[in-house]
C-alpha cells in the first residue's frame, strides 16, 4: 500500500490533477549487419567438392543474399484449387502487368532501391502447383500498395490455415515419403509442425468425403521439447485431423507404442512410414540464419554425427518391413548426410536399402549424394584415415565418419541420395535420403499375425508382446489431463444422437473429454486406431495432445441440446451428422458472412424462400450451413438457428477466406491502410496540419492492433460461456 500511496502521490497534485511528465527519448541504437563470410566455410566446403568448381562462385554469391518467401497453398484437393484460382486471378496477373511507383526525391536521397517487379515462381515439382515462391520484400510492401494487398492476403490465409508459410526445400521431405489415408506415420522430430501438417494433408486426401474427414490411418508427432510440442499443437489444430497424437520424448530412445492386433493379440506398433528430419547444424539456412555464418566451424558436423545416427536408427527400429523412412538435414555437411546414411546401411547388413527419388521430384535441379569426402577437423587439418586421428581429436573423430571403401561404395549406392544447393532454384541447403525396410533387422523380433483369434488366457509369450518398460519420471513441464472416451452409458450421448442425428455406422465410443467427473465442456473426436493407442499407452507415453474439439457446451434455454456444433471441428462432424443441416444459396450466405452484429443477426424472413422452408422444421439450436458452389467445392461452417435469426459462428479471417471463395466483396473486414492515407491527406494536407497526419498514423497503428487482436476471435455473443469453457480448457 505504501509503495501505491507513493506512486500515486507522485502522479497527481493540484487538486488530484494529472502531472505530465516529460517523455523519454528512445536512445538511437545502430545495429550491425552480419558479416556474411566465413573463410572456414569457404575452404573446408571447396575440399568436399560438393559444389561443381565452375559454380562455386555462384553458390557462395546466392549464400549471401536473402531468402525469397515461399509458400504452399493447403486443405482440400477442391478447396485449395478453388484458392489458387482465387490468388492467381485476384493478385498474380494483376501484379505481372503492374509497373512498380519510380522513387521519389526523398527516397533517392535516402539512397533507397527502386522496387522490383515481382515474379511469382510455382514450384514445378510439388503436386497440382500448389507451392509459389515470391521476391516479395518489406520494402516493397511498405512503399507498394498492390504489394502489401497481396501480403495482407497472404497473412490472412495463414491465419486461417488455408496457406502455410515453408521454405522451399523443407517441402521435399513429406512428397517423397509417399503418405497414403492407411498409413501409420512417424514424425520424429516434428516442431514446428510444418513438414507434419503436410504429412496429414496427404493421409486427407482420399476422394471419398468420409475417409477425406476421418482416414482410417495415423499420424504420431514427436519433439523432445515440450514447449516446441505446444507449438506443434497450435500448427496442426487448424487441419481438423482425428488421427494426429503428439508425443514429447527423446527421438533416439523412443518408447514403443503398444496396439491391439487383428488377431486380438497385442504388441509393439510398427510404423509404415517414418520421417526423421534431425537437429542439424544447420549451414544449409545461412541465407536466413545469418548468425550461422559467425557459428559455423568444420567440427559442428562431427558434434552432431552421433545424435543424427541414434535417431535415425531407433527409426528404423519402429519402422515396419515394406515400410519407408525420410533422413532428411539442412545441413550441406557430408559427416550430418551421407557418413549417417552409410553408418545406417552397414549397420542393417541389406535389411536396409536406399531408394532413388529423383523421379519423384520433376524440375527439381539437385546433386547425387557423394561417394567420398575428406575428414577435417577445427583447425583445419586433413585427417587422411582413421589411424592418423590426432590424439586431440580422438573424443570426436573416429573410423565410422570416414567415406566407404572401394568395396562398399557399389553396395551402399549413396549417389541415390540428394543434395539440394541454393544456387540452382534460389532455395536454401537441404539433404534427402529415402530408405526402404526389405526385411528384419539383425536381431529384430518378428511377429507373423494369424488368421485365427488369440486365445485371452493364453500367455503373454504367445503373443510375443514386448514387456511395457518401467514407468519413468514424467518430464518437466505442464502435466496433461488424461483421456477419457465415451463408455456406453454415457449420459449426454442419447441427446447429442437424437439432436443431430449422428450416423448409425459411427461408435460413440469415439468421442472423449478431458473431465471425468462434473460437467463436460469440451467433446473431442479421433479415429478408431488413435483411441486404441491412446488407453494402452496413455499411462507411461506422454501424450501433449489428440482429437478434434468437435462439441461445446452451451447452456441456451432456448435449446434442446446442451452442446452446439463447434467450428474448429466443423470438417470431421458434419459428415458425421444427418440433422440440422441447411443448405442456402449464394445470396443468404454472403449476408450470413457480411453480417457480425451479434445484437442484430439476419432474420429468417430475409432469407431465400427454400431456406426459410428449412428454418421451419428446425427448433432453436446449433445449424451446420452449406453452400454448393458450380465447381463442386463445398462451403461450409457452423451457427445457430434463433427463433426469428439465423447467425454466422465464423471467425474474423475465416469470414474474408469464404468470401473470396465467393467472389463477394471483403472491403468491411480488410482496412486499406494506403487509402485511409489518402482520405486523411485530402482532408488534413500535410502542410496545413502536420498534427494530423500523426494523430492519422496512430489510428492506423491502433485499428491494425485492433485487427490483429480479434484474428482469432469467434464472433459469438451469444456463447460467451463457451468461449470461457474453451479457455479453461
Amino acid at each position: 500500500m505504501g509503495k501505491k500511496g507513493r506512486k500515486f502521490n507522485n502522479k497527481r497534485g493540484n487538486g488530484g490533477n494529472k502531472v505530465e511528465k516529460p517523455k523519454k527519448e528512445r536512445p538511437k541504437t545502430d545495429y550491425v549487419e552480419v558479416v556474411r563470410e566465413n573463410l572456414d566455410f569457404e575452404k573446408y566446403y571447396k575440399a568436399q567438392k560438393i559444389v561443381p568448381e565452375n559454380e562455386w562462385n555462384d553458390f557462395i554469391s546466392c549464400m549471401k543474399e536473402n531468402l525469397p518467401a515461399a509458400f504452399r497453398i493447403t486443405g482440400t484437393k477442391k478447396m485449395a484449387q478453388a484458392l489458387l484460382h482465387v490468388m492467381q486471378k485476384t493478385f498474380f496477373e494483376p501484379l505481372s502487368q503492374l509497373t512498380p511507383p519510380e522513387l521519389t526525391a526523398e527516397e533517392i536521397a535516402a539512397g533507397e532501391e527502386p522496387i522490383k517487379p515481382l515474379k511469382p515462381m510455382c514450384l514445378p515439382w510439388y503436386p497440382d502447383n500448389l507451392a509459389w515462391q515470391l521476391n516479395l520484400t518489406r520494402r516493397d510492401i511498405r512503399r507498394c500498395e498492390a504489394y502489401w494487398q497481396l501480403h495482407q492476403f497472404l497473412i490472412s490465409e495463414t491465419e486461417t490455415g488455408n496457406i502455410s508459410r515453408q521454405e522451399a526445400v523443407s517441402m521435399i521431405p513429406p512428397i517423397v515419403l509417399g503418405v497414403e489415408p492407411h498409413h501409420k506415420v512417424l514424425d520424429l522430430c516434428a516442431a514446428p509442425g510444418s513438414k507434419t501438417a503436410q504429412i496429414i494433408e496427404f493421409l486427407h486426401s482420399s476422394e471419398d468425403e468420409f475417409l477425406a474427414a476421418i482416414p482410417p490411418g495415423l499420424v504420431v508427432a514427436n519433439d523432445a521439447d515440450n514447449r516446441r510440442c505446444y507449438m506443434l499443437t497450435h500448427q496442426t489444430k487448424r487441419l481438423q485431423s482425428p488421427s494426429i497424437l503428439i508425443t514429447n520424448h527423446d527421438a533416439a530412445f523412443m518408447p514403443n507404442f503398444h496396439h491391439s492386433r487383428k488377431d486380438g493379440s497385442t504388441g509393439p506398433l510398427k510404423f509404415d512410414r517414418i520421417l526423421c528430419d534431425v537437429p542439424c547444424s544447420g549451414d544449409g539456412t545461412m541465407r536466413k540464419n545469418f548468425d550461422v555464418w559467425g557459428k559455423w566451424n568444420p567440427a559442428n558436423g562431427a558434434n552432431l554425427h552421433g545424435l543424427q545416427l541414434r535417431i535415425a536408427r531407433r527409426g528404423l527400429e519402429m519402422l515396419a518391413v515394406g515400410g519407408r523412412m525420410v533422413y532428411s538435414t539442412c545441413s550441406l555437411n557430408p559427416l550430418e548426410d551421407e557418413a549417417v546414411i552409410k553408418r545406417l546401411l552397414l549397420e542393417a547388413d541389406g535389411a536396409v536399402q536406399l531408394v532413388n527419388i529423383s523421379e519423384q521430384l520433376p524440375g527439381l535441379k539437385f546433386m547425387p549424394g557423394l561417394e567420398d569426402w575428406k575428414i577435417i577437423n577445427r583447425e583445419m587439418e586433413d585427417i587422411d584415415s582413421p589411424e592418423n586421428i590426432p590424439l586431440k581429436n580422438t573424443n570426436l573423430y573416429n573410423k565410422h565418419l570416414f567415406p566407404p571403401s572401394a568395396e562398399e561404395r557399389e553396395k551402399l549406392s549413396l549417389h541415390k541420395c540428394i543434395r539440394i544447393l541454393p544456387h540452382h532454384q534460389d532455395t536454401g541447403g537441404f539433404f534427402v535420403a529415402l530408405l526402404e525396410k526389405v526385411k528384419p533387422l539383425p536381431g529384430e523380433k518378428v511377429y507373423i499375425e494369424s488368421d485365427q483369434p488369440v486365445d485371452k488366457s493364453a500367455s503373454a509369450a504367445s503373443t510375443q508382446r514386448i514387456r511395457q518398460p518401467p514407468k519413468k519420471k514424467r518430464r518437466q513441464g505442464f502435466k496433461e489431463e488424461p483421456y477419457y472416451y465415451f463408455e456406453e452409458d454415457e449420459v449426454v450421448w442419447p441427446g447429442i444422437d437424437s439432436f443431430y442425428g449422428i450416423r448409425k455406422d459411427v461408435d460413440p465410443g469415439l468421442f472423449l473429454t478431458r473431465t471425468k467427473e462434473g460437467k463436460k465442456r469440451n467433446l473431442y473426436f479421433t479415429n478408431s486406431l488413435v483411441k486404441d493407442i491412446v488407453q494402452m499407452n496413455q499411462d507411461f507415453i506422454k501424450i501433449i495432445n489428440t482429437g478434434v474439439k468437435v462439441l461445446v457446451r452451451s447452456d441456451n434455454r432456448g435449446a434442446t441440446c446442451d452442446f452446439r456444433l463447434a467450428q474448429d471441428g466443423s470438417e470431421v462432424l458434419l459428415p458425421l451428422i444427418t440433422k440440422r443441416k441447411i443448405t442456402v444459396t449464394h445470396s443468404d450466405l454472403v449476408s450470413l458472412l457480411l453480417n457480425d452484429d451479434m445484437e442484430m443477426p439476419p432474420e429468417t424472413v430475409t432469407m431465400d424462400q427454400k431456406t426459410q422452408e428449412q428454418c421451419s422444421e428446425l427448433c432453436t439450436g446449433a445449424v451446420a450451413f452449406l453452400y454448393q458452389a458450380d465447381d463442386s467445392v463445398t462451403i461450409k461452417f457452423v451457427g445457430w438457428k434463433g427463433k426469428k435469426s439465423l447467425r454466422a459462428y465464423v471467425a474474423k479471417n475465416d469470414r474474408i477466406h469464404y468470401l473470396r471463395l465467393l467472389g463477394a466483396d471483403t472491403s468491411k473486414y480488410e482496412k486499406n491502410k494506403f487509402e485511409l492515407q489518402r482520405n486523411q491527406m485530402a482532408s488534413n494536407p500535410p502542410e496545413t496540419n502536420k498534427e494530423g497526419e500523426e494523430e492519422m498514423i496512430t489510428n492506423q497503428e491502433s485499428e491494425e492492433a485492433e485487427v490483429k487482436n480479434t484474428n482469432g476471435d469467434v464472433d459469438t455473443s451469444s456463447c460467451i460461456a463457451a468461449k470461457s469453457e474453451e479457455s479453461s480448457s
